[in-house]
């Protein structure tokens, strides 16, 4: 479905009782949610909840808006983590833009759509250090992280004794308090 302006695409998300995405004048509706892709949300909200308690970075749930003006992208990360305060679009205290890390958990549909495009439209955003990708099938982690130098740096990790180390967060999260709870079969 096209819709020509932010405006429209607002009035639109005001008035269904679905979400979808803003791809610069076209609507993407999002696809619900599995088990396993709710679990390792709420796995990884409680766990990045604790581990920044005492830093000023604040965790946001797929609830919230995102901004890029640059690509005029609206999108519903999985997880959002803003230094310090957040800053809202103009006139909206629904929408951010200034996440420095997000998370997807990935899934057959969007996975593809979340390696690329989500991800060089991310890196427009200047507060932007961190991305970290989840698939919801087996314990597979990807993670990139800026350098000091703007060239980003790409791990991953299959071990499920293994531990996420946030670098601009300063924190680390077990795998298994990840995938706790999580059916891989």
């Amino acid at each position: 479905m096209f819709v020509q302006t932010p405006p429209s695409y607002y009035s639109l998300e005001e008035t269904t009782d679905y979400r979808s995405e803003y791809n610069d004048g076209e609507i993407v509706p999002m696809t619900g949610g599995s088990i396993n892709h709710n679990r390792i949300v709420v796995n990884l909200i409680i766990a990045l909840t604790l581990a920044l308690r005492e830093q000023d970075y604040y965790v946001y749930a797929n609830a919230l808006r995102l901004w890029i003006p640059r690509y005029r992208q609206y999108t519903y990360p999985d997880i959002l983590i803003i230094k310090d305060e957040p800053m809202f679009e103009e006139g909206r205290t629904d929408t951010v833009l200034n996440p420095c890390i997000i998370f997807e958990v990935l899934s057959k549909s969007t996975s593809s759509r979340d390696r690329g495009d989500k991800f060089t439209y991310y890196r427009s955003i200047p507060q932007f250090q961190e991305y970290v990708l989840i698939d919801q099938y087996q314990i597979h982690i990807e993670q990139f992280s800026k350098t000091l130098e703007g060239n980003w740096l790409f791990r991953e990790s299959d071990d499920k004794d293994g531990v996420l180390t946030l670098v601009s967060g300063n924190c680390q999260i077990p795998h298994c308090q990840i995938s706790e709870r999580v059916n891989f079969e």
